[in-house]
C-alpha cells in the first residue's frame, strides 16, 4: 500500500456514507467501518438490499446516483463527515466487460459528479473513491477513470486504486489474478485505514 508520508485524521464516530454499499467491496467494508467506531449510510439503488445493509450494521439509503437531486438530497439528510465512492457498474459475466464498459465509464464520470456536487452541498466532506492501479486499455473505461481521479483530486480528495480484486464473490474467485492485485478482505481492511489519508492517491495491492 502506497500512502502519503503526510496524515491526515478522520476520527472514530465519523458519518460515512458509503455509495455502492451494496457491492462486493462495501458489504464487507460496512462491518469494519462500524467496528471501528463510524456511522455507515449505505446506499444502494437496490430495493432488494436495503434490508442486507441493515443487517451488516448500516443505516441504507436507497437511491439512484443518476438521480442528481435526489441524491443531494439523500447526501444532506445524512450529513456524512466522509462520502465514500465505490460505485461500480460491471455485468455478472466478465466476458461482457468490454462490451458494456459505457455503463461503468458513466457511474465513473456522471455518479462521481453527482456525488461531488452533493458534497459541496453537504458541508464538504472529504471524498473517497475507487479507481485502479492498472493501465486500462484506450477507451471508454480508461477516459473515465482520469476524468474521475482529476474530479476527486481537484476537490482535494482521495483516489483509491485498487488491484483486480480476488476472493469470494469476485471475478477471481477460483484464480489469482495477475498483478497488480488484492484480495477482497485486504482491499477493505486497507481502505478503512485509508480514511486518514490526506489529498492524493492511495495505492490499494497486496
Amino acid at each position: 500500500m502506497a500512502i502519503s508520508t503526510e496524515r491526515g485524521q478522520t476520527d472514530q464516530g465519523s458519518r460515512i456514507f458509503l455509495a455502492g454499499a451494496s457491492g462486493v467491496i462495501g458489504q464487507r467494508l460496512i462491518p469494519l467501518l462500524v467496528q471501528a467506531g463510524h456511522v455507515v449510510g449505505g446506499m444502494t439503488r437496490s430495493s432488494s438490499k436495503v434490508g442486507l445493509l441493515r443487517d451488516l450494521g448500516a443505516e441504507p439509503t436507497l437511491c439512484d446516483v443518476f438521480d442528481r437531486e435526489a441524491l443531494i438530497q439523500a447526501v444532506r439528510d445524512f450529513t456524512p463527515d466522509v462520502v465514500l465512492n465505490e460505485l461500480t457498474d460491471l455485468p455478472d459475466d466478465v466476458a461482457q466487460i468490454g462490451a458494456l464498459a459505457e455503463l461503468n465509464a458513466r457511474i465513473r464520470t456522471e455518479g462521481t459528479q453527482n456525488l461531488i456536487e452533493a458534497a459541496r452541498r453537504s458541508a464538504s466532506p472529504k471524498i473517497l473513491t475507487q479507481s485502479v492501479a492498472w493501465q486500462l486499455p484506450d477507451g471508454p473505461d480508461a477516459q473515465a477513470v482520469a476524468e474521475l481521479e482529476r474530479a476527486v483530486l481537484a476537490e482535494g480528495g482521495v483516489v483509491l486504486r485498487y488491484g483486480q480484486f480476488y476472493g469470494p464473490g469476485t471475478y477471481n474467485e477460483q484464480q489469482i489474478p495477475a498483478e497488480p492485485r488484492v484480495s477482497i478482505d485486504r482491499a477493505a481492511e486497507l481502505t478503512v485505514k485509508a480514511l486518514d489519508e490526506p489529498t492524493g492517491v492511495v495505492v490499494i495491492t497486496d
